[in-house]
C-alpha cells in the first residue's frame, strides 16, 4: 500500500532506509549525541589498556563479573534519570534497592535454599515496597513543596532505618537475611546457564524508558517540568502529577534493580545500600543527563554506567598486576568525582554556548540553507528511487543528481 504522507507515495527502501538512518545517526553525533561518543571511545580505550595491563581482565569470568556489577546500577540509574529530567534528585533509591528485599526476606522467610520459605512472594513485595517509596518521593517534593535533597534524604535515612527495624521485629535478630544461592531466582535475575541474562533485561527496559521519556506524554511534560516548572505549570500540564510520576518511576527501577542484586548477592546486611545511589547519579551526569532538568539521554545513562563499572573492576585488576597495595574502590570514588565534575562542567558549558545570541553573515545563512537544501534533496532522491512504477519518481532519479552538484558548486563559491 503506497503512502501518501512521503514524496512520491512511496516507502523507503532497504538502501534508502539504511542511508537515511545513518545520516540520523551523524546528525545525532553531532548534536547531542557528541558527549555519549566521548564515553564510547572512552570505555573503548579504557577496556582496551587494562586489558594490556592484564589479559585476564577480558576473560570471560571477569566479563560476567562486571555484567552482574552493571545491571543494578544501570536499573537504578534508568529510573532516576526521569527524576533528574524533573530537576530533582533522589539520595534515597540505594537504601530501598537494599531495603526491599531485606523486608521481603523477613516477611517471606527466605533462606540460603529455595525450599525456606516463600521466595516467589519476594517479588511483589520488593516491587511495591520501591514503588511505595518513589509515590512518598513525589507526594512529599510536589504537594508538600519539600526540597528534593532534604525530601529524599529523609526518604533515605527512613529507608534503611524502618526496613531494618521490621526485619529485625519479624527475625528476632540482626544477622543479614539470606536468599538462595541457587535456583530459579538466579537464572531470571542473574545467570542464565552461564548466559548474563540480566543483560538482556537491561536492554528491554533501556528500550522502554527511551520510548516513554520520548514517544509519551508522561516523558515529555517530564522534561517540559524540567526545562521551565512555570511555563509547563502555565501551559496546562499538571506539574504536581507528573513529578510524583517521575518519583514513582525512580522507586518501581529500585525495587526491579533490588531483585538482580539480590539475585547476584544473596546474603543483605540490614540497613546497608548507602552510596548505591551516588553511583547510579553520577551515570545519569556522565550519560549527558541534564543536571538542571530538562533534557535527558537514556542511553547515555547507559554508557554512563559501563563506564564507571570498567574504571573500578579495571583499576582493581591494574593495581593487584602492579601489586601496589592501595584499595581500588578509593581510587575510583576520586576518579568517579574527576568525571562527574567533568560532566556537569560541560553541561554547563553547553547551555551558555546555546544561550548566546548567535547572528549569521548573508554568508553563513545562506551556505546553512544550502546544506539543508542538499538534506532534503538526498532524502527526495532516496524516496524517488524506492518508488516502483512512478514517472514522475523516475524523472526526479535523474534531475536531482544535477541540482544537487549545482548547489555544491555554489556552496563552494560562497566565501
Amino acid at each position: 500500500m503506497k503512502n501518501n504522507n512521503t514524496p512520491f507515495g512511496a516507502k523507503l527502501n532497504l538502501r534508502g532506509g539504511t542511508r537515511q538512518a545513518g545520516v540520523g545517526l551523524v546528525k545525532y553525533f553531532k548534536t547531542t549525541g557528541k558527549q555519549n561518543l566521548v564515553i564510547v571511545l572512552a570505555t573503548i580505550a579504557l577496556f582496551v589498556v587494562f586489558t594490556l595491563i592484564n589479559p585476564n581482565f577480558a576473560s570471560k569470568s571477569n566479563l560476567l563479573l562486571m555484567s552482574k556489577s552493571l545491571v543494578p546500577y544501570a536499573i537504578l540509574a534508568l529510573g532516576v534519570t526521569f527524576v533528574i529530567a524533573t530537576g530533582g534528585i533522589d539520595l534515597s533509591i540505594g537504601t530501598v534497592c537494599i531495603g526491599a528485599p531485606v523486608l521481603a526476606g523477613a516477611i517471606c522467610s527466605t533462606g540460603v535454599t529455595q525450599e525456606e520459605g516463600t521466595l516467589w512472594l519476594t517479588i511483589p513485595i520488593i516491587l511495591i515496597t520501591g514503588l511505595v517509596f518513589g509515590l512518598i518521593n513525589g507526594f512529599l517534593i510536589a504537594k508538600c513543596k519539600i526540597a528534593p535533597f532534604i525530601a529524599t534524604l529523609g526518604t533515605m535515612l527512613f529507608s534503611r532505618g524502618m526496613t531494618s527495624v521490621i526485619a529485625q521485629y519479624i527475625t528476632e535478630k540482626t544477622s543479614a537475611i539470606k536468599y538462595p544461592t541457587t535456583g530459579w531466582f538466579q537464572k531470571i535475575f542473574t545467570s542464565y546457564e552461564g548466559f548474563p541474562i540480566g543483560l538482556i533485561w537491561v536492554l528491554v527496559l533501556t528500550a522502554i524508558c527511551m520510548v516513554v521519556m520520548f514517544k509519551t506524554k508522561v516523558g515529555r511534560y517530564i522534561l517540559a517540568i524540567g526545562s521551565n516548572e512555570e511555563a509547563a505549570r502555565l501551559s496546562g500540564i499538571n506539574v504536581d502529577k507528573y513529578k510524583i510520576i517521575a518519583y514513582a518511576i525512580g522507586g518501581l527501577f529500585a525495587g526491579i534493580a533490588a531483585l538482580f542484586w539480590t539475585a547476584a548477592n544473596p546474603s543483605l546486611t540490614l540497613a546497608s545500600g548507602n552510596g548505591m545511589e551516588l553511583d547510579a547519579i553520577a551515570g545519569v551526569y556522565i550519560g549527558g543527563t541534564s543536571t538542571t532538568g530538562g533534557a535527558a539521554s537514556v542511553m547515555g545513562t547507559i554508557f554512563g554506567s559501563i563506564i564507571l563499572v570498567v574504571i573500578r573492576q579495571g583499576l582493581n585488576i591494574a593495581l593487584m598486576t602492579f601489586g601496589i597495595n592501595l584499595s581500588a574502590t578509593f581510587i575510583t570514588y576520586a576518579v568517579t568525582g574527576v568525571i562527574v565534575v567533568g560532566a556537569v562542567l560541560l553541561d554547563v558549558l553547553k547551555k551558555k554556548s546555546a544561550n548566546k545570541v548567535k547572528i549569521e553573515t548573508p554568508c553563513q545563512k545562506r551556505r546553512r540553507e544550502i546544506k539543508e537544501h542538499i538534506a532534503d534533496l538526498k532524502l527526495e532522491l532516496d524516496y524517488a528511487r524506492s518508488a516502483k512504477n512512478n514517472p514522475e519518481a523516475d524523472a526526479r532519479v535523474k534531475e536531482i543528481p544535477a541540482e544537487i552538484a549545482a548547489l555544491k558548486a555554489e556552496y563552494k563559491s560562497v566565501k
